[in-house]
């Protein structure tokens, strides 16, 4: 309920990771669970290929509407991120003709067998699991916090390793997630993923924005592209999108979405009568403005919190995100030294009082929040004290 999940023996436990930014509008929420039973009575499943149906073409057009950029857009629907993904990139191959795909490092796009192979870390998603797919080549990507670089030289590292070490004739597409989610709640430097973008575009590369974990209210806007002036070729969603019902979106300009032959996308749930009703209703709750709202008001809170606690601690190391979408990082203190030991520490105390957090960042040494927009500031407050106390017996100040 909300914010809230209670267990078998009746605890109740505050839950900040919400599915891994799933329930962004909270568990169980009324109007979401009211859509999807009144769906069941009418409709469980239908191939939309074969028997198509108007909530599915209305939802595709809404997303048209919210994504960024006035472009004429097209959306096929799936069942999952990682699916998602995999969709993109055979648009933007069946596209430009080329092969090469480059992903950024400390990226994190799935766990299917394309995905994992642009992961930027191969355990534990890639180790035992191989062949990898081929055709994937990882770049630089921004992290301020460790390279330090502005965005205009962070872009210029990343444009030379995709011109010198894959060439713009065989890159079919660049994805990026505008804030990394799996690597730490990455936020590039200003101008970064602009820069990139004018250069894909340049080139004929397509430009896809992994918007899974940050899009749909997350960030305090609709998409977190919009935070830096990005308008890609390709926008991938999921998780939000139906509040804990599986969906997943690939929205783009519609001459890219024409590309693949009639039949070369599709899947036998893709687009679920269900997910697409529940969906209807998280964009209609957006549509109000009020999430919007409240992920500001959860970005104060906890920046706040958390700054109040980085001057006791010089373990917190950097502190970064947007909107519901928030993370520290730790680190030896006055260095960059991952402290990965005591994000999960953290994380261990923090269960042990009914606060759910999640590890997150390329060497395990992040905590991440990801709450769901009903969660109070006074229950935020009660979890920064966890974490303080869990800091003060386990960090050096």
């Amino acid at each position: 309920d909300g914010p809230w999940i209670t267990d078998v023996d009746g605890n109740r436990l505050l839950d900040l990771g919400s599915g891994i930014g799933v329930t962004t509008l909270g568990h169980t929420h009324p109007e979401v669970v009211a859509a999807a039973k009144a769906q069941l009575d009418l409709l469980s499943h239908t191939l939309f290929t074969v028997t198509p149906y108007e909530n599915y073409v209305r939802l595709a057009e809404r997303l048209g509407e919210h994504t960024p950029g006035s472009h004429a857009k097209k959306t096929f629907f799936v069942n999952s991120g990682a699916e998602a993904v995999e969709n993109a990139v055979k648009i933007a191959r069946a596209h430009t003709g080329r092969r090469v795909v480059a992903a950024l490092d400390h990226a994190f796009h799935g766990r299917t067998n394309l995905t994992m192979a642009m992961n930027h870390r191969a355990a534990p998603y890639a180790t035992g699991f191989g062949p990898l797919a081929a055709d994937i080549q990882r770049v630089p990507n921004s992290y301020p916090f460790r390279d330090g670089l502005s965005g205009a030289r962070a872009a210029a590292r990343t444009i030379e390793y995709l011109e010198q070490r894959i060439g713009a004739a065989d890159l079919a597409a660049i994805i990026a997630e505008p804030i990394q989610g799996e690597g730490g709640f990455v936020v590039p430097a200003p101008d970064y993923l602009t820069a990139l973008q004018d250069w894909a575009t340049e080139h004929g590369v397509v430009f896809i924005a992994d918007e899974i974990q940050s899009g749909l209210g997350r960030t305090g806007t609709w998409f977190a592209s919009e935070l830096f002036g990005l308008v890609p070729d390709l926008v991938l969603t999921a998780k939000g999108i139906a509040d804990g019902l599986p969906l997943a979106g690939i929205t783009g300009r519609a001459e890219i979405m024409d590309s693949a032959l009639p039949g070369g996308l599709g899947g036998t749930f893709s687009g679920n009568p269900v997910s697409i009703a529940a969906a209807h209703a998280v964009l209609d709750v957006l549509e109000t403005g009020e999430p919007f709202a409240e992920a500001a008001r959860i970005e104060r809170a906890l920046l706040t919190g958390l700054r109040e606690l980085a001057r006791d601690y010089a373990s917190i190391g950097d502190i970064r995100g947007h909107g519901a979408m928030i993370a520290f990082e730790l680190t030896e203190p006055g260095s960059t030294t991952p402290l990965a030991g005591l994000a999960s520490k953290i994380a261990a105390a923090a269960a042990a009082q009914g606060i759910l957090l999640l590890t997150a960042g390329s060497y395990s040494n992040v905590i991440r929040f990801l709450p769901s927009l009903a969660v109070t500031d006074a229950q935020i407050e009660v979890a920064l004290g966890v974490i303080g106390d869990a800091l003060a017996e386990y960090a050096r100040a």
